[in-house]
């Protein structure tokens, strides 16, 4: 059985106290690997390590930090089809996505490479008075937390601003896919990224994750998860005036006009609901559709959905593989049978499929739900699963409060040919990002992060070279 270590200062370590948790293949729902229990006598390790190490990295020249992180994108790119096996095998998700996906981590690398080059202070002249500028300074030692359902990407994302921007860190992976975390652990000694720099400790969220939130000397906490736990971290973060991102859940709504591309339309929000076994933050789960063109959007989402195969991940013809995790599957088949409940018809899919060869995994069909009221449990909380619901509106004002009446304020896809109506809805939704006519269209240098309870702060861009960055004014009088 193979263990995964802790990375810290440099080296592989077991944990402490040699306790070891089990890590699941999903799609044959077997133990294959086991990581580390960490503690907080971990975390200590590794903050220890980080503190030593961040005396010096501050003041690596930009230069440098860029040779590093862009070394350790160009050794991504290199090793994709390793990763790729790794993080499916971990994930359940299909292998030619999880490829796409490291493909994206080396990406926010080598994004950050180049923000470590570019980034500057601003200067604020008051005439014949004074000269202000403004020094962002690295916080020091500061903690990651991502998330299992974008496993290396999401923890990327997280990692390459806070190196770039001077800071050393403290990071756990989702104990539920440590395996790309671990491979990554040995591109950055490789890339000569010095010892302490970045330290990766695996565990539990209520143990090491726990540790890592409220240990004194860590400065900020970047987490992607649930939202019951980013409230958990605030409650324990906030009275530590500790810096704090939060990017949380969503329910987010995939809105259709009659003047829609349909064919478009249709298309995309198959994507977008079902990718990754619709275990993206990201995923519309709640399907408006104008009434005049509902029955045909219906019919045609339904058709595309029942052609989507589902089964073994190592097998490119299949579209979606398996639920990342026995709780998580035995959650959404629960959420399933509460829609019934609540009304819902069940228009495709709605049941565990188990595929020849791998019955024991953990697999649900795409489903599809009609006839769920707008306020109905299974429409307000995030189901998190291949599971949307699908309901028709007559008028912009009805569709607007349909979509913004839930906690969540994350993503809304929009379909409409009519560009006054768009801006105008763009303008209105509570939502942090907003695409129209398309989804998933990333651009890197774009503020990321939701409203209300999809979480607090933005990442991406300079937003996250911002908020690892402590801003001091200096003011010289002339």
């Amino acid at each position: 059985m193979e263990k995964i270590q802790n990375y810290i200062n440099g080296n592989f370590e077991n944990p402490k106290k040699d306790q070891w948790l089990d890590n699941y293949n999903p799609a044959t729902g077997s133990v294959y690997s086991q990581l580390p229990n960490s503690t907080a006598e971990d975390v200590e390790l590794a903050y220890n390590a980080a503190k030593t190490a961040f005396a010096k990295w501050k003041n690596t020249p930009a230069e440098d930090k860029f040779k590093i992180l862009n070394k350790i994108a160009d050794l991504l790119d290199a090793r994709n089809e390793e990763f790729a096996q790794a993080e499916s095998r971990d994930q359940g998700k299909p292998v030619w996505l999880a490829r796409n996906e490291i493909k994206r981590a080396g990406q926010n690398f080598r994004f950050f490479a180049t923000a470590a080059m570019q980034f500057a202070s601003e200067s604020h002249a008051m005439e014949d008075k004074a000269i202000n500028y403004t020094l962002r300074q690295p916080l020091g030692v500061v903690g990651c937390i991502s998330p299992w359902n974008l496993p290396l990407y999401l923890f990327s994302w997280k990692i390459a601003p806070a190196l770039a921007a001077g800071n050393c860190v403290v990071a756990k992976p989702s104990e539920f896919t440590p395996y790309t975390a671990f491979l990554l652990s040995k591109i950055c000694t490789e890339a000569g990224l010095p010892a302490g720099v970045l330290n990766i400790v695996h565990g539990l969220g209520g143990s090491a994750g726990q540790a890592i939130v409220e240990h004194a000397g860590i400065k900020a906490i970047s987490f992607t998860g649930g939202t019951v736990t980013g409230k958990h971290i605030v409650a324990t973060a906030g009275p530590m005036f500790k810096k704090i991102s939060l990017e949380l859940g969503g329910k987010n709504p995939n809105i259709i006009f009659a003047d829609a591309d349909i064919e478009k339309a249709v298309k995309t929000t198959v994507n977008s609901s079902f990718l990754n076994q619709g275990e993206i933050c990201l995923c519309g789960s709640r399907l408006f559709v104008e009434r005049s063109v509902y029955e045909d959007v219906r019919a045609k989402l339904v058709k595309a959905a029942c052609e989507l195969i589902v089964g073994n991940p190592q097998d490119d013809a299949n579209r979606v593989g398996a639920i990342v995790s026995k709780p998580h599957f035995e959650k959404v088949l629960g959420y399933i049978e509460l829609a019934k409940h609540e009304g819902g018809k069940i228009l495709t899919g709605g049941e565990a499929i188990r595929p020849a060869g791998f019955e024991d995994g953990w697999y649900i069909a795409p489903t599809i739900i009609e006839g769920l009221p707008y306020d109905c449990r299974c429409n307000q909380e995030e189901i998190f699963g291949p599971v949307i619901s699908i309901m028709p509106f007559d008028t912009e004002a009805e569709v607007l409060a349909y979509s913004n009446s839930t906690v969540y304020g994350l993503a809304t896809t929009l379909w409409t040919e009519n560009l006054t109506r768009a801006h105008r809805m763009a303008a209105e939704l509570e939502t942090g990002i907003v695409w129209i006519n398309c989804w998933l269209l990333r651009d890197l240098r774009t503020p990321f992060g939701g409203m209300k309870q999809s979480g607090t702060g933005r990442e991406g861009g300079w937003e996250a070279m911002r908020f690892f960055t402590e801003p001091k004014n200096v003011c010289i009088a002339l």
